[in-house]
């Protein structure tokens, strides 16, 4: 994977987690933190129709620099919202996420794929130019080496993002799904330890 100024690897036979597919692994993987979620046909799925963060959220913490790979559908009549949450941390005394990166498909108001920086959200970038179809099932991958962030949907960069201010992997490893004013499903999911290391770029010579 190439990011700007940065080579991004892992290993994609020997994720650092893999959701094993079962009720049973949904509800010891994963705690309810707010909103509906349940498990139906092979996903996770959360409802919840209120404007916030309806979250479900590792029981697992992963102190590195990772990306979560998952299969997301907005389902209708919902028609937005599928939100992820890495190298997150949930605040016990006011029951809410903490710091963390959230990234989203259809989000923002205005049909957005975009990514932001919990919880003071001054980080925030967005854009207009993919919008996912309600009931289409798309392969989603979100994460960060250094606070440079990036969102894959179906193989294909879609937004990336450079945190001056990066959050302390070390310290903050959560990952977690959020419903926000929607009904969403996930399935498929995977963690992968990430590794990089600086990368020159430079154009062909062209004439």
């Amino acid at each position: 994977m190439r990011l700007l100024h940065k080579e991004v690897w892992y290993d994609p036979a020997n994720p650092i987690y893999r959701f094993p597919g079962t009720e049973a692994a949904f509800r010891s993987d994963f705690i309810v933190k707010r909103g509906r979620w349940y498990f139906e046909n092979g996903k996770i799925v959360g409802r919840h129709p209120y404007e916030t963060p309806g979250m479900i959220i590792s029981r697992s913490h992963y102190y590195c620099d990772v990306m979560v790979d998952f299969k997301a559908q907005i389902l209708s009549p919902s028609t937005h919202d599928v939100n992820v949450m890495w190298n997150g941390h949930w605040d016990l005394e006011t029951n809410t996420r903490g710091v963390g990166y959230v990234a989203g498909i259809n989000g923002w108001w205005r049909n957005m794929v975009g990514i932001e920086k919990s919880p003071e959200y001054k980080l925030n970038v967005a854009t207009q130019l993919f919008t996912a179809e309600p009931d289409h099932e798309y392969h989603v991958c979100a994460g960060s080496v250094a606070g440079h962030c990036f969102v894959l949907i179906d193989g294909k960069e879609a937004l990336e993002l450079t945190d001056p201010d990066p959050i302390d992997v070390t310290q903050n490893g959560l990952i977690g799904f959020e419903a926000f004013a929607s009904w969403i499903a996930i399935s498929d999911v995977k963690v992968y330890k990430l590794k990089w290391k600086e990368s020159d770029l430079t154009y062909p010579r062209e004439f």
